[in-house]
């Protein structure tokens, strides 16, 4: 074959070169495989050389390397060497890398219970990533992040004055702030980046509003209380007291709530409320409510019947998507949590007795606990509050418990009085 019309080839010892028109030189061998295989690059791309000393450099190394059992073909080599980088790169990801990626899965994937997370979670974790571990754990690569490391953490996180009460003893974040760094750091195990979690303790949940010495019954409201909150606030907002304590509605329940939402009997004596959605104090849009057992139904009390009636004839558009707790009187927009919240710190210091910083989610407690004292079970109570976790409805218990007292001593006076007749 010609020079015109192919490059002149050599043959070596050991594979051959050829020339190329392009004046540089290709090297070409037989692999273990028995396949023809022409140099390439340790990313599987075409390689030739200036100098025919340079081609049959290279061939003599591969020679060597077949000989040695150490030859790949190119392509294989080349797909592991960018798995090792990529592992490579990996296994140094730094914190902030790395929780940034998580977020956003965090974002487009269900969490383990199955289902997607809502935005107000979302807000959290973002929150407590920005707020309070991008500062100490930013560049440190996740594969040197130890227990010590956490511990310190926790430590410092735990020793922050309050935002919101600068003297309280706490400051009602550290324990979520490292419950979302374990978070984190298992999903780097499931990917292999880290060997395993660090086993260190979350700093335990304290109350930052109270003292040691307050007990869950100290927010619980008298009856009396509740009314003068309803009547302290103005209108057409003080029904929003009585929903909450008596309905035992949380706040975005009760600013979700729609003209439609409430069914009367043929003579408005007695109604049923739904709960179907929530105003999301996070992102202020109408939500589901806060877990699939918050979807419930439940019976109006007889004791705020009447004001009810009255509140949805004067204050409530007719529209059947008119908000209960409007913005302004027959308004068709729900209040938002932010300007709820300056309603009530506005109007509850109107009412003497009440514990500082007395929150509308205590009225919900309140109506709880008075329902436990009534003798509900715990499924009764998980239903009307629409509970999912059965240990947060156990701090009722010691309502119920105090009713079951009662009437054991009931029975006991019972049972006395009729041994004493038959004696």
């Amino acid at each position: 074959m010609s020079e015109t019309t192919a490059a002149r080839q050599h043959r070596e010892a050991w594979g051959s070169l050829r020339r190329l028109p392009s004046k540089r030189w290709q090297a070409r061998y037989n692999g273990p495989d028995g396949k023809l295989y022409s140099a390439r690059t340790e990313d599987d791309r075409p390689l030739t050389f200036l100098t025919k000393g340079d081609a049959r450099a290279w061939l003599n190394r591969t020679h060597a390397a077949i000989s040695r059992g150490e030859w790949q073909p190119p392509a294989v080599a080349a797909r592991l060497q960018r798995d090792e980088a990529e592992a490579a790169a990996i296994r140094d990801v730094t914190f902030r890398e790395y929780a940034e990626q998580w977020l956003e899965r965090a974002e487009r994937e269900p969490g383990k219970g199955g289902r997607m997370r809502k935005p107000g979670t979302l807000m959290m974790y973002k929150g407590r990533v920005k707020n309070y571990l991008l500062e100490p754990l930013g560049d440190v690569k996740v594969r040197n992040i130890d227990a010590e490391m956490l511990r310190n953490l926790a430590r410092d996180l735990a020793a922050r004055p309050s935002v919101l009460r600068p003297n309280a003893k706490h400051n009602g974040v550290a324990g979520d702030a490292i419950d979302v760094l374990k978070m984190i750091l298992r999903a780097a195990v499931r990917d292999g980046i880290l060997a395993k979690v660090p086993d260190v303790a979350t700093p335990a949940r304290k109350s930052v509003r109270h003292d040691h010495d307050h007990t869950p019954e100290d927010d619980v409201a008298t009856p009396s209380q509740v009314d003068q909150l309803s009547e302290a606030l103005p209108q057409p907002w003080s029904i929003a007291v009585l929903l909450a304590a008596w309905c035992q509605l949380r706040r975005g329940e009760v600013l979700g709530l729609q003209r439609r939402d409430i069914v009367w009997n043929h003579e408005r004596t007695a109604a049923t409320l739904y709960v179907r959605r929530q105003k999301n104090g996070s992102t202020g849009d109408l939500t589901d409510p806060k877990s699939e057992k918050g979807i419930r139904s439940m019976a109006v009390p007889p004791l705020i019947v009447e004001r009810l009636r009255e509140h949805l004839d004067r204050r409530v558009a007719a529209d059947p998507t008119a908000p209960v707790v409007p913005i302004k009187e027959k308004g068709l927009k729900h209040m938002s949590a932010t300007r709820w919240n300056q309603v009530w710190t506005d109007h509850r210091e109107l009412v003497a007795g009440l514990p500082e910083g007395y929150r509308f989610h205590d009225l919900r407690h309140t109506g709880l606990t008075r329902f436990a004292q009534e003798g509900a079970t715990l499924a009764e109570l998980m239903r009307r509050g629409g509970h999912a976790d059965i240990n947060v409805v156990l701090r009722y218990q010691k309502a119920t418990m105090a009713r079951d007292i009662d009437l054991a001593a009931r029975m006991s006076a019972t049972v006395l009085d009729e041994l004493r007749r038959t004696d």
